[in-house]
Order: C-alpha cells, then structure tokens, then sequence
C-alpha cells in the first residue's frame, strides 16, 4: 500500500470527462461523489477566496446540525453548483488533492457533471439558453439595421428594466455590442510566405470565435495586422460554428458534442493543410486545448487539433524564442494593468501576454492574476451579479490603486466589465491592440 499523503506535490494530471457511461448519469453516484468531494472541501477550506461555491459550501456545513457534511441537505448541493462558472483555478492553482493524488479531486468537473445531469433531467431556462446561443443570437442581432436596433435597446434604461424583470438578464451589467459589418465580412487574406520556425509553421488560421466576429470585428483587424507585421500568414478558419464552451458551462453536452462535430472536421483539415491554429478568446482556446479532448480523449483529430492549438501570444512567444519576433516599436505604452484572464491562467503556459508587451521600451506591465468575476454569464445574470462584483473587488483595488495608462485582458468581456466599474479606467484595451500600438500600425 502506497503511503498516505496529505497532500500533492506533483503536477496535476486530468483524467477524461466520462460522460458517455451509464455511471456519469446515476442521480445517486453522482450525489455520493458530491458528498465525498464536500467532505475534502470542508476539510481544507483552502478555496475560500476563489469563487463562491466554496463559501456557500462552507456556510451549509456550519449552518447544518452536525456541523458537517452529512448535516447537509442533499436538495442544497445544487447551490453549490450554481456558484461554480468552471474557470478551473481550483484544480490547477489551490487544490493539493488533485489527481495524480490518491482523493482524485477534480471539483470543476464534477460541477460539470452535476449540470449536465440537471440539464438532462430539467433542461434550462429561456434566458439561460438564449444567453448561451452566441451564434445564434449574433446572426440575428447583426443583420444590417437589426443591429442598430439592438445596440440601441441595450442601452435604453427603460428596456433594461425591463429585460431584468422579464428574463433576470440585469439591468446595470454591460452587453455587448453588434456589428452588422462582421470580422468574416470584412476579412482579407494576405499573400505572406510562411515561415516555419520552432514548433510553428509561421502559418496561422484564425478562429474567429463568436465574440471576435459579431462583437468585437476590429480586434481581429488588429491580429491580422500584429501576425502580418511578424511575417505569420494569417486567414481565416474557413467555417466555424461556437466552440461550445458556454453550452459546456451550461451543461447541455449533447449541443457541445453537435458544434465539435460542426468544427472539428473543419479544423482538422486545415492542420493536415499545415495551418497552426489560434482564437482571441482564452476560453475558446481552452475549449480546444482542454476540455474537447477531454470529452473525447481517443478521437484522433480532436487531438490533432488539440495539439496545433495556441495561445496568439504564446504563438508570439514561442517564435521570438527563435528569433523570428519583430521588436521594432516606435510607441512606448507607459504603465499597463493587465488582468489575466482565468481560461488563459489554466492553460499552463505562463503569462505570455505580460512577456512580450515587456518587450516595448518604456512598458511595464503590472500582471493581476485574480478573476474578474465575469465568467460567461455570471455577471449578467440578476441573481449572481452582487457576487461577481464581490469577486471583482482585488482586480478593482489594484486597477484603481495602479491607475495605469492603460488596462487590458485578453478576455474582452471581462475587461469590459471590469472597466465599467471603476471610474479610473477610460476604455478596457486588448493587449493585441497595444501591441498594434506600440508597432505604429
């Protein structure tokens, strides 16, 4: 017998997501393993100042009658779950009893287990399914003059109001903008020869993601333009439907597996035709990096796609390490509050994006490695949004603290809403766009 450990100190390891087996969908394995898990947690403790599912997990056992695990009533275990938006730093920043330790511990996916099943058996509510429609929703708001309605609404206090009454979407958090004039509209390809180098090929097809083409079209302007100042051939994914990543949150794994199926052969493709890949969103990065090959760890070019996925800065990064990293800046950016984004945290690469925006003379970059309290829908949502503003609090103090000459995340919705609560930031930037910049482009 292996000797007892209190805790890892070894790498955290994950194991497949096992949704596919009768056991994953058993009510009463799935409430043992809750209670087991609660248990460790209760134990510890040491999560408390991450999201708050730790917290309110923490008051049922304190407010129970044993004042323990057992003491909790099992119809109360799903407001643990509410609480929990999967961003994973649990897993891989704070938990000492994740695999490969003998507790196996692995509380973001057991959340994702215990929504599925919810979703399973209850299904979600209408705001719940629209809010995680991205591409849906996008077509829709973005064609021509609809989106000027939409926009306009979105910014009617007396539509608000009402949208908060009616649907529970508040009225104070921030929605973003459409554009009938989408990235995929406006997209032109360039003629650049590529350049292999190290583990790239120098040639890069751009995943647009939902939020890059309906909402933010200019950010992807400023990629094409940063890569093709870099000498990286850059076009577009040819097709591509929502990475799945909100309806995984969601728990609806059924429509996760309908866009895998959408973008995978899409993808896969174009690795075979030499392409990296890339996105400008960290969860969507994710998605491809992590948790698709988690839900299907044996299919080849899940994995094919897994392992030509990147970062856009870790892509920078990797080709300055070889020498193939224009540093030719003719603007310094000053001082810079860049909040890392959770999904860019977990992928394990380190704070690439901080690195090579160091590389601007006269630029330092002050890293806040603490989560926004965005988290998809979580600080849209009526019922959750005093919380997420709770947890906004240690990136605020820092960013008012800081009152840089500049604020950014890789994330753009979580620098909107970081931005739209304090009154010390003018705009939230994308640290591509500073690069842009910093270059004179």
């Amino acid at each position: 017998m292996s000797e007892r450990r209190e805790g890892s100190l070894e790498a955290p390891t994950r194991h497949p997501v096992e949704w596919q087996t009768e056991k994953f969908w058993d009510k009463e394995d799935l409430n043992s393993e809750l209670e087991r898990v609660y248990d460790i947690c209760h134990g510890c403790r040491r999560c408390v100042s991450l999201c708050d599912s730790f917290p309110t997990l923490f008051d049922l056992v304190d407010e129970s009658d044993t004042m323990e695990v057992d003491g909790v009533d099992k119809d109360d275990y799903f407001k643990v779950v509410d609480q929990c938006y999967m961003c994973d730093l649990c897993y891989m920043t704070k938990c000492p009893y994740v695999p490969p330790h003998e507790w196996n511990v692995d509380f973001p996916h057991l959340m994702l287990r215990a929504k599925a099943q919810r979703y399973k058996n209850e299904g979600a509510s209408f705001r719940d399914n629209v809010l995680t429609s991205t591409d849906r929703v996008g077509k829709l708001a973005t064609i021509p003059l609809v989106d000027i309605t939409v926009n306009a609404l979105n910014n009617n206090g007396l539509f608000r109001n009402a949208l908060e009454t009616t649907l529970g979407v508040h009225k104070e958090a921030p929605l973003p903008e459409y554009h009938s004039k989408t990235l995929r509209k406006q997209f032109v390809s360039d003629t650049i020869t590529p350049k292999p180098v190290g583990r790239t090929t120098g040639k890069i097809a751009f995943y647009a993601t939902c939020y890059g083409n309906y909402n933010t079209p200019h950010l992807g302007e400023d990629f094409s333009t940063v890569f093709r100042h870099n000498g990286i051939h850059m076009e577009l994914v040819t097709k591509e439907a929502c990475c799945g990543m909100p309806k995984f949150e969601l728990g609806d794994l059924d429509a996760v597996h309908q866009l895998k199926e959408k973008n995978i052969p899409v993808l896969a493709k174009l690795v075979d035709e030499g392409f990296d890949l890339t996105a400008p969103i960290p969860s969507c990065v994710l998605m491809y990096k992590q948790e698709l090959p988690l839900m299907y760890p044996d299919d080849p070019d899940v994995l094919k796609v897994q392992k030509a996925f990147f970062d856009p800065f870790e892509y920078l990064f990797l080709r300055h390490k070889e020498g193939e990293f224009n540093t030719e800046f003719v603007n310094a950016l000053g001082d810079i509050s860049y909040q890392v984004a959770c999904h860019l945290r977990v992928q394990n690469i380190g704070i690439k994006t901080r690195d090579i925006l160091n590389l601007v003379p006269d630029t330092n970059v002050n890293a806040i490695e603490r989560c926004s309290g965005h988290d998809g829908t979580y600080a849209v949502k009526k019922e959750t949004r005093a919380k997420s503003l709770k947890i906004a609090r240690a990136v605020l103090r820092q960013v008012d603290q800081k009152e840089a000459d500049h604020f950014a995340s890789d994330c753009p919705m979580a620098a909107t809403h970081i931005a739209n609560l304090t009154d010390k930031v003018d705009k939230a930037e994308h640290p591509m766009s500073l690069l842009r910049m910093a270059y004179g482009l």
